[in-house]
């Protein structure tokens, strides 16, 4: 049963990390979803990732994303309020594109390298 908990703890420490160091990426995503505002996006990633998205985090990256070109925002009326809403742009759909082909490509050599691997040990070497 330990080992089955410290997967689990490695798991959340794994969404932790992958929170702080690709919140751009995280963030096309959960926006290439559905346009969201920066409240709905901190519910989402609590919601998904267990993990607290502080204002001061996100609301620079936001800014900085929407800089570049990755991200467009749009005041519009949501629940009698005026919400800044953020839509992915085509630039942005490019970079999590590359990102998604990234990761694929990097299972595919890890999956070959363990094939290699187990093929290796099965001939005595």
């Amino acid at each position: 049963m330990g080992s089955v908990e410290s997967v689990e703890v490695y798991t959340n420490e794994v969404r932790r990390r992958y929170v702080r160091s690709f919140l751009d990426l995280l963030i096309l995503q959960l926006v290439q979803t559905e346009p969201a505002w920066g409240y709905k996006i901190i519910q989402k990633t609590q919601d998904l990732y267990g993990v607290e998205l502080r204002h001061s985090a996100l609301y620079p990256m936001l800014g900085m994303l929407e800089a570049k070109g990755l991200l467009q925002s749009q005041k519009q009326l949501q629940k009698r309020r005026v919400r800044k809403v953020y839509h992915i742009t085509q630039n942005g759909r490019r970079l999590l594109q590359a990102y998604h082909n990234f990761l694929k490509e990097m299972i595919q050599k890890q999956s070959a390298e363990d094939k290699e691997d187990k093929n290796e040990k099965e001939r005595g070497y």
